[in-house]
Order: structure tokens, then sequence, then C-alpha cells
């Protein structure tokens, strides 16, 4: 009975080793992983992804993280090429694109790459004066992207990206730039409303210089119908002064000179009288 439980217990021991020495040997790998693989303090390269086997007690992995990760640098107080104190915080973005060398070449790649993109943006800012700071936050941010490249690539590292969060310039300094900006918001609103003015006038200028024409063109159309009307009246008392002689003619053929000039000249005088 005891030589039983004996084997039932050594059975027991061996299949949780066996189970142990599994979680130990054998890897599953994602995507976006690989494995820097030590054998006796030796590296022996990356693997990864699938399934991965390790020799127990001999092989020793670090997991390296492939997908793009960032880090935040605090806010830094930086002294400008004019003297003037300014302080800056950013985001760096950086991707592993060699697993072996991340781990070789570096201890805490953060750390360090946080404190070279410190020294690197006080070095940056100490050469420009105060307005370009404020101004040109995309060349700050090429500039700081540009050697830290160069420092990361021996580190198997590549900084993907820097992005300049906020510049805080001194509290006088921030102070005036406001005085300036509602300077700039109460001159753009005088300017909109002088146009709007403006507009205004030549409207109302515009519509009088319409109804002026329209004025003008009804006199003189008013002054052509009255003309008008003359000119006919003329034609038609032309016209019957015409016809009333032809009578006259017509009825003197009829009498003698004596009596043909005496109604002639009794016509003409109805004629004047009327």
């Amino acid at each position: 009975m005891f030589e039983n439980a004996l084997n039932f217990t050594l059975v027991a021991l061996l299949i949780g080793f066996i189970g142990v020495l599994i979680v130990i040997a054998v890897r599953i790998v994602p995507e976006y992983k690989r494995l820097v693989i030590f054998r006796l303090g030796r590296s022996i390269g990356a693997q990864g992804p699938g399934l991965i086997f390790l020799i127990p007690f001999v092989d020793r992995a670090i997991a390296v993280d492939l997908r793009e990760d960032y880090f935040d640098v605090p806010p830094q107080t930086c002294i400008t090429a004019d003297n003037a104190s300014v302080s800056i915080d950013f985001l760096v973005y950086d991707k592993v694109i060699d697993p072996v060398r991340s781990v070789l070449e570096v201890e805490d790649f953060t750390g360090a790459a946080r404190g070279l993109a410190i020294t690197t943006l006080r070095a940056v800012v100490g050469a420009m004066d105060l307005d370009d700071v404020l101004s040109k936050r995309d060349e700050i941010n090429q500039v700081l992207h540009e050697k830290l490249d160069q420092v990361t690539d021996r580190w198997g590292i590549r900084i993907m990206a820097v992005e300049i969060r906020e510049v805080v310039p001194p509290r006088a300094i921030e102070e005036a730039m406001t005085r300036q900006m509602a300077a700039e918001r109460n001159r753009r609103a005088m300017v909109a409303e002088a146009d709007g003015k403006r507009e205004a006038a030549i409207a109302v200028a515009t519509g009088d210089k319409q109804a002026a024409i329209l004025k003008a063109e009804g006199s003189r159309e008013a002054k052509v119908l009255e003309a008008e009307g003359q000119r006919q009246a003329s034609i038609l008392e032309a016209e019957g002064f015409s016809l009333a002689l032809d009578k006259i003619h017509d009825v003197a053929k009829g009498v003698d000179s004596k009596t043909l000039t005496l109604q002639y000249l009794e016509a003409l005088k109805n004629l004047g009288e009327g």
C-alpha cells in the first residue's frame, strides 16, 4: 500500500515537473512582438511570431513590442537666444525596428531618450529668439526629430514624430500677447463696422442715383409727350386752315371778284378769331 502511494506521488511529481518544463519551454508570440533569446547568456537573435520552443534553464527570453509607442517629456524651462524664459512640453513617438539592438544597446530606452530629448530641446531653443520659438513649432519639431533619430538609430529604435504640446512664455509676455490679441480683435470689429457703413452708404447712394435717373427719364418722356401733342395740334390746325382755304376757293368760283374778296377777308378774320 505504501509502495503504491509512493509510486503515485512520484508519477504526480513527474507530471508536474513536465508541465512546468512545457510552460517554461513553449511560448506563443503574437504578430506584434518578438522574443530576443539568450542562450547561456549569449544572444542568439530574435524569434517570432508563432510557437517558440526554449531550452529550459538554458534559454532566457525577453519580449519586445514592435508597435509604435510614445513617451511624454514634462514641461521644461528653456532660455532663448534673447534671454527669455519659456516652458515647453512635448511628446515623442517611437518604434522598435531592431529588437536585438533595442535590448543589447540600451537598458532603459524611455529614460535615455527623455534625457536626450530634454538636452536637445534646450540646445535648439537656446539658438532661437522667443518670437521664433512661439511661431515656428513645426521647425522645432523637425529639428528635434532629426537629432533624436540620429542617436536612437544605433539603439534599433526609430523616432516617428515629435510633437510640441504647449509653449508657455513668461507671464509679462503672455499678458502683452493677450492685450495684442484683444486689440487685434477690436481692430477687426471696427474694420467690419466701417465696411458695413460703407456698403450701406453705397447702397443708399446707388438708390438715390437710380431714383434721380428714373425721375429724369420721367421728366424727359413727359416733355417728349407734350412736344408731340403740340406738334400734332399744329398739324391739325394747319390742316384745318388748308381745308378752309379750299372751301373758300370752291365758293369763289360762283361769285364775282368783289364778293370773293369780301368773303375771303371775312374767312381770314374768323380764322384769326378762332
